[in-house]
């Protein structure tokens, strides 16, 4: 009778659909890196010291812009977990690829694992087939509920303590399943006897974010992995080139130099904390068709190879700009959302000096919650703080070439021209220069030290945008593409609002600038009153 009821339980296990390559060691992935044993090994102590601990919280949280190696990570912890018998199950989520791009069989995959990980589940997962005929067409909710949460609290076993992973989240290609997942997985904090831990790597997208800041504090820990030190990151990328490519040397019979201490600094500076970066580099050294000192040669002295380094990053951006800017909107939508896309991140890509998101708006003159939108979408790419107060900065100076060269970013939606955007700022930065008016701080008297006015009288009457306009019209006019009304409205500024800039400037400490800027522009008008 056992044996039949086992066989039966078998049996309706074998229902349970499972997602091709979901798992952290499914042929999919056998290529596929893992962390080297001398790199990242504080973070992987810390997120082991979390799955060992019995009173941490229930969901650890990595994330981090794309390239700086999560799923590398994931994968490691994943393998750790295994060898020590404490994964439960693992899921990993990738875009473009049938059962893993979406969550349908997120839930049923995961059960279909806790089955086997922890036998004494299975009849009680049987037990919700039998009951739920139709519980394979539910939703996420029913299946958590009926084949995870339920057997979870039922099962008679002494406290154990067990992990699932669960990598790239953010490539689920439902906004609304990836937070309902969130709500859902963070109820496990509630079990007694086998408690389930949840390891979770993703960017910082905008409904992850909204999924975690729903949640009590109690729930989750977050670790965010691009604030990890450079240096540290740098030292794990050092590391990475000088024993892949000690390895590629006994190979092909390299010279002992090779590469050399020199060139291994040149690679790690050109990465940039990005382990994706590394990753390519020594895949385009490795399979090139030439030789690796070829390759290599290609990759430090010629732009074309820089291309081709960074092929996949590129494939990573268009991908992410894609789903994260545009995502399934018509025709027409797409090309204001575009639009506000070249508008925002363009500036941010060619401004001199980083600012505030709302500082930022302001100084393009639009509304910050548009300036916040926008922004929100790409966090996996650019910073932005959760203090407002912070400025918003891109990440990686390579999303800035991918956007600016049309060779690498195909999308022209996407491409951002530098000129064009220069041009605009310039004009932006004129509208409010045409704002300041004389003794602005509204000082006693001539002949007042700037060292006498208190420093938040200034910043109240000259605002930040404001002193960036001042400090930085003529660069944006001088790499621009300026036509003839542009040099219209710099006689305007020169005929109405001249000394008012010199005063502005004097009072920001920017006046040994504003002498060269002048001295430049007298050759720049000098060479428009030709043209026009």
């Amino acid at each position: 009778m056992v044996h039949i009821q086992l066989l039966q339980q078998s049996a309706n296990i074998a229902k349970l659909p499972r997602a091709e390559g979901a798992t952290h060691n499914d042929w999919l992935h056998q290529h596929e890196d893992h962390c080297l044993e001398d790199t990242r090994v504080e973070l992987r102590k810390q997120i082991m010291d979390w799955c060992e601990d019995p009173n941490s919280k229930c969901i650890f949280w990595l994330n981090g812009m794309a390239g700086t190696g999560k799923s590398t990570i994931s994968r490691t912890i994943a393998r750790e977990l295994a060898e020590k018998k404490r994964l439960a199950a693992s899921f990993c989520f990738t875009r473009g690829k049938k059962d893993i791009s979406h969550s349908r069989m997120f839930f049923t995959t995961i059960a279909a694992q806790l089955a086997h990980s922890l036998p004494v589940l299975r009849a009680f997962i049987s037990e919700a087939i039998d009951n739920n005929a139709d519980i394979l067409q539910q939703g996420l909710r029913e299946q958590w509920n009926q084949l995870i949460l339920n057997p979870l609290k039922s099962a008679p076993t002494p406290s154990i303590q067990l992990v699932v992973v669960i990598d790239a989240l953010d490539e689920c290609d439902s906004m609304q399943d990836i937070q309902l997942i969130i709500q859902l997985i963070a109820e496990a904090k509630d079990l007694d006897t086998v408690r389930i831990k949840i390891f979770l790597t993703s960017r910082p997208e905008v409904p992850i974010f909204d999924g975690f800041r729903q949640l009590s504090g109690e729930a989750y820990q977050d670790f965010i992995l691009h604030n990890i030190p450079l240096d540290t990151v740098n030292g794990d990328i050092s590391t990475f080139f000088r024993q892949k490519l000690s390895s590629l040397k006994a190979k092909h019979g390299q010279g002992t130099p090779w590469p050399g201490e020199k060139i291994i600094e040149q690679l790690v500076e050109r990465a940039a904390g990005l382990f994706i970066y590394a990753a390519t580099t020594l895949r385009f050294i490795r399979d090139g068709v030439d030789g690796p000192e070829e390759q290599l040669s290609l990759i430090l002295n010629t732009t074309k190879s820089s291309r081709l380094a960074t092929e996949h990053l590129d494939a990573i951006y268009t991908t992410l700009l894609q789903h994260s800017v545009l995502g399934k909107r018509d025709n027409q939508e797409c090309e204001e959302l575009a639009r506000r896309f070249r508008e925002v991140v363009g500036s941010i890509v060619v401004i001199f000096n980083t600012m505030p998101a709302r500082n930022l708006a302001k100084l393009l003159q639009i509304p910050f919650q548009m300036v916040s939108r926008t922004l929100d979408t790409l966090r996996s790419v650019i910073n932005v703080p959760e203090n407002e107060s912070q400025p918003v900065r891109l990440f990686h100076l390579s999303f800035r070439d991918f956007l600016q060269d049309p060779q690498r970013c195909s999308n022209p939606r996407f491409q951002i021209d530098e000129k064009e955007r220069h041009t605009s700022l310039f004009r932006t930065c004129m509208e409010h220069i045409s704002q300041l008016r004389e003794n602005m701080c509204n000082l006693w008297g001539p002949g007042v030290l700037i060292t006498e006015i208190p420093d938040d009288t200034i910043q109240k009457s000259i605002l930040p945008h404001v002193q960036y306009a001042c400090r930085y019209w003529f660069d944006h006019l001088r790499l621009g593409n300026p036509v003839e009304e542009d040099i219209r409205i710099i006689q305007q500024f020169l005929e109405q609002h001249f000394l008012h800039w010199l005063e502005g400037l004097s009072l920001i400490g920017e006046i040994s600038n504003g002498a060269h800027m002048i001295i430049a522009l007298e050759e720049i008008l000098s060479v428009s009153r030709n043209a026009y």
